[in-house]
């Protein structure tokens, strides 16, 4: 489909994309604004926001609303506040998130940490779709979740990510089932994905990638956000009209090669 095809599909459209200021979420936003639709980027970090919008407001219509997901009052104000600016809203993303950066074992792992990341990556997606389902149902809208491979394989000491990403799988079909046909609902698993020059400004770093890192993957590279944001495009548009209740796995081919230690 080309971009202009892609503007046809979402002229006027509206969005919602949370962790829409960095990384995966940066990228789903640009590439919504350049399909031609209208984007409220929800995200907790205020610094990366404004500057999300300072860089994409050429782009088309985009604002950025402060919102922590894990708090059912800010989802609710974040959907309200959507609906005040634009009128209607046709898609939500589900792309919010957080990472527990130093692998805590279970046994040294908090419930304040365990608690803190179910309320963000797996009670975000729910009360997010809680409040925009009315409005997504009057659009015969669309919802994209975004989990992990987490959801299937794991590291040492990721309980809590993989738990929170296996749910988000879960809450896929079962809404699927729930608010099909009006509304479909899909999922995205995405694999090792480079994300350092999407980060803001005080962040933001070239990627360093080994030749290894990409030549463990069948495709022959590490994954970018750009390629997670091509899927959101394609599962929300009217061409996926037939696919509901999936979870779509990019990952470079990287979890169906086999690996021995020699």
């Amino acid at each position: 489909m080309t971009i202009s095809e892609q503007q046809k599909n979402f002229a006027e459209k509206v969005v919602i994309v949370t962790g829409g200021a960095q990384g995966i979420g940066k990228a789903i936003t640009l590439r919504l604004l350049q399909a031609g639709a209208r984007v409220m980027v929800a995200d907790q970090d205020a610094e990366a926001g404004q500057e999300t919008i300072a860089e994409y407001q050429d782009l088309g219509q985009v604002q950025f609303v402060q919102t922590d997901v894990a708090d059912e009052a800010a989802v609710r104000s974040m959907v309200e506040q959507t609906i005040a600016a634009f009128s209607r809203l046709d898609l939500l993303v589900n792309n919010a998130g957080i990472a527990n950066p130093n692998n805590d074992p279970i046994e040294q792992l908090s419930l304040e940490h365990w608690n803190r990341m179910l309320g963000v990556n797996l009670t975000g997606a729910f009360l997010c779709t809680k409040y925009a389902v009315p409005h997504l149902r009057q659009q015969r809208g669309a919802i994209v979740n975004i989990a992990s491979i987490r959801a299937a394989q794991s590291e040492p000491n990721t309980e809590a990510y993989s738990t929170t990403k296996g749910g988000v799988v879960a809450l896929t079909h079962a809404l699927a089932n729930s608010l099909g046909p009006e509304i479909r609902v899909n999922c995205i698993s995405p694999g090792w994905i480079a994300v350092s020059e999407w980060q803001k400004r005080s962040k933001r770093h070239a990627p360093q990638l080994r030749e290894i890192d990409h030549q463990q993957h069948p495709a022959g590279r590490v994954g970018k956000p750009e390629d997670i944001a091509a899927m959101v495009l394609y599962l929300a548009s009217e061409e996926a009209g037939f696919i509901t209740g999936v979870n779509i796995t990019i990952d470079g081919g990287m979890t169906h090669k086999m690996i021995y230690e020699e």
